[in-house]
C-alpha cells in the first residue's frame, strides 16, 4: 500500500510538471489571477464528472463535517494562499529561486506531521528526502546562478521575494498536513472536490475585491487562449490534485512532499527539448542526485 502511495506522489510531480509548462503559456496570454480562477472552475467540473461516474454522486454529500472543515482549509491555504505568495515571489526573485525555497517544504511537512500527526519518516525516508532536497537545491541554484552562489544580491525586492517564497513553502507544508488530517479514509476524488471548491470561493472573492472580476470576464470570452488553461487544469488541479490526496492516504506527508518536489527537476527535459533552453552540468548533477533519492523510496 505504501509503494502505491509513493508511485502516486511520483506521478503527481509529473502531472504538475505538465501543468506548470501549460500554465506558463496560459499566464502570458490571460494573466495570473484569471488563469488561477479558470483552472479551478475547469478542475471542479472534471472532478464532478469523475465523481458521478466513479461514485454515482456528483458532489460530496456524504463527507463528514471533520473532513469538510479541514480539507476546505487545506484548499484555501494550498491553492489560494500558497499560490498568491508563490506568484509574488515569481515577480521579484524569479520562479527558479522560488522553487529553491519550495525545496524547504518536505522537511517542514515532515516536521509538522511528526509534531501533530505523530508520523515519523524512518531511516529510508529520511535518506531519500535528504538526497532529493540536495538534488533540487543544486539544480535550481545551478539554473539561476550557474556554479556561483555569490551572484545572489540582496535588496528590498529580493527580501520581499524570499519572504514570500518561504511563506509559500510553509503554506504548502501546512496544507498537506491539513489534508492528511482531514481526509482520513474518505474518497480522494470527493476530497479533492472539497479542496477545489473552497479555493474557487477564495479566488472569486479575491478577484471581486481587487478588480471586480474584469480580467476574468475578458479571459472567459477568449476561447482560443483558454486551451492552455484547460489542459493545465486537467494535469494540475484535477489529475495531480487527486493523486496527491490518494498518496497522502497511504504514506507520510513528508515523503509525499519530497516526491512532488521533483517537479523542477522534471521540467529540465521539456524546457531543453521544446523551449531550447541550455542545460548546465551542475543541473545534470542535481538531477542525478534527486533521482537517486527517489530511487531510495522505491527500493
Amino acid at each position: 500500500m505504501q509503494r502505491i502511495g509513493e508511485f502516486a506522489a511520483f506521478f503527481t510531480a509529473i502531472s504538475w510538471t505538465m501543468s506548470a509548462l501549460l500554465f506558463e503559456q496560459a499566464i502570458k496570454r490571460l494573466g495570473v489571477l484569471a488563469v488561477n480562477f479558470i483552472k479551478i472552475i475547469i478542475a471542479f467540473v472534471l472532478l464532478t464528472i469523475a465523481s458521478t461516474i466513479l461514485r454515482g454522486m456528483p458532489l460530496p454529500f456524504d463527507a463528514p463535517l471533520h473532513t469538510i472543515i479541514f480539507v476546505s482549509l487545506s484548499g484555501i491555504i494550498g491553492f489560494l494562499v500558497s499560490d498568491m505568495f508563490l506568484f509574488t515571489a515569481y515577480g521579484t526573485i524569479g520562479p527558479r529561486i522560488a522553487f529553491l525555497f519550495l525545496a524547504l517544504a518536505p522537511p517542514m511537512t515532515a516536521g509538522i506531521a511528526y509534531l501533530f500527526l505523530g508520523e515519523a519518516l524512518g531511516s529510508r525516508g529520511a535518506l531519500g528526502m535528504t538526497l532529493v532536497i540536495t538534488g533540487i537545491f543544486i539544480t535550481v541554484l545551478g539554473r539561476q546562478h550557474g556554479s556561483s552562489i555569490t551572484a545572489i544580491k540582496f535588496n528590498k525586492e529580493d527580501i520581499k521575494g524570499y519572504i514570500c517564497a518561504f511563506a509559500a513553502s510553509l503554506s504548502h507544508a501546512v496544507s498537506l498536513n491539513l489534508t492528511k488530517f482531514g481526509l482520513g479514509d474518505y474518497n480522494p476524488v470527493s476530497g479533492t472536490q472539497i479542496r477545489i471548491f473552497s479555493a474557487l470561493i477564495g479566488f472569486a472573492l479575491v478577484s471581486l475585491i481587487y478588480e471586480k472580476g474584469r480580467t476574468i470576464g475578458r479571459a472567459i470570452k477568449n476561447f482560443e487562449r483558454l486551451k492552455y488553461t484547460a489542459a493545465g487544469a486537467f494535469f494540475g488541479p484535477f489529475l495531480g490534485a487527486f493523486m496527491l490526496l490518494y498518496s497522502l492516504q497511504r504514506v507520510s506527508p513528508g515523503i509525499v512532499s519530497t516526491l512532488i518536489g521533483l517537479t523542477p527537476i522534471f521540467i529540465i527535459l521539456p524546457e531543453t527539448l521544446i523551449f531550447k533552453k541550455k542545460i548546465r552540468t551542475i543541473e545534470i548533477l542535481g538531477a542525478l542526485i534527486a533521482v537517486a533519492g527517489t530511487t531510495v523510496f522505491f527500493l
